[in-house]
């Protein structure tokens, strides 16, 4: 891929520097409140009650930095702590209501602060920013996916094989049988490929590559889950099987789709992709596509 420019970065840098200066994230008191921003959002994040493993994995947080916060906020009587109900070596946190009227008055700020912010713009220059955001949301998202190649036989490229089935098997109008899938070992080691795309550590799309012949490799089973379509991951994947056939010597992928993946069909033709004859007996086969690799 390109470098990223020292003008991008710069950018990047600058508009944070700014923008957590505007919302007060750098006050100790954050919102005129007594604390700062990560307890804050720690409260907000508690929300009905959820284990201190699921916080973690959702905020990025050292494990003991967030033991401290969660025990500081408990002293203060803003959250009690206790056994997990459905596993006993889980803590799961909750709000007392103490803890509910502060995130309460803490909502209430927030909405004044940004109103306050928003109020300087006409109706157009709302809009204009609000779509702004969305789109900085939807890239940051994709920025912040990883892609890993694992073993074809992992659990969680079986789980997202078996995401995809089900997927799939809902939208075919003959429905999906579950022998199609790839078996574990046409994409591992030297015979294939299979990634996993990962958004703050949960599974959300996968990708197969398996040698078809001599030269010529064949991508099956590009999948992305609901919660992280229309960002872009599904050319990501794409992109990224391609890059691994080229490495294995292929110059030629090839891919088949059915009927009912318009989307799909379209996404292969803006990235390349040809339409040819069918070069396999696929029951689920209705287009075919082939790309040639450069090396």
């Amino acid at each position: 891929m390109e470098p990223v420019s020292t003008e991008h970065v710069a950018a990047f840098r600058r508009f944070n520097r700014y923008f957590t200066r505007r919302i007060g994230a750098l006050d100790d008191h954050y919102l005129g409140q007594d604390r700062p921003l990560g307890e804050a959002r720690l409260l907000f994040e508690i929300g009905d009650g959820i284990s201190l493993r699921e916080l973690r994995s959702r905020l990025g947080l050292d494990a003991g930095y967030l033991s401290r916060m969660a025990k500081a906020l408990e002293a203060q009587g803003l959250v009690r702590m206790s056994v997990h109900p459905g596993d006993n070596r889980l803590r799961r946190v909750e709000l007392t209501p103490a803890g509910r009227a502060e995130v309460k008055e803490q909502n209430r700020r927030a909405g004044a602060l940004t109103a306050g912010l928003l109020e300087g713009l006409a109706p157009r220059q709302r809009a204009e920013l609000t779509g702004a955001l969305a789109t900085a949301e939807r890239l940051l998202r994709l920025a912040g996916i990883t892609v890993e190649l694992v073993d074809g036989a992992a659990p969680d490229a079986r789980a997202c094989l078996d995401a995809y089935a089900t997927d799939i098997d809902a939208r075919f109008p003959e429905g999906f049988d579950r022998s199609d899938l790839v078996r574990p070992q046409e994409v591992s080691g030297t015979s294939g490929a299979f990634f996993v795309a990962y958004e703050e550590r949960r599974p959300v799309g996968c990708g197969a590559l398996r040698r078809l012949e001599p030269g010529v490799g064949e991508i099956r089973h590009v999948w992305v889950h609901p919660d992280a379509r229309r960002l872009g991951l599904a050319r990501r994947l794409l992109g990224t099987l391609e890059r691994e056939a080229a490495a294995r010597g292929f110059t030629v992928v090839r891919l088949d789709t059915h009927a009912a993946l318009t989307e799909a069909r379209a996404m292969y033709r803006a990235c390349g992709y040809r339409e040819i004859p069918a070069y396999a007996e696929h029951v689920y086969g209705d287009h075919w596509f082939e790309k040639r690799l450069s090396a």
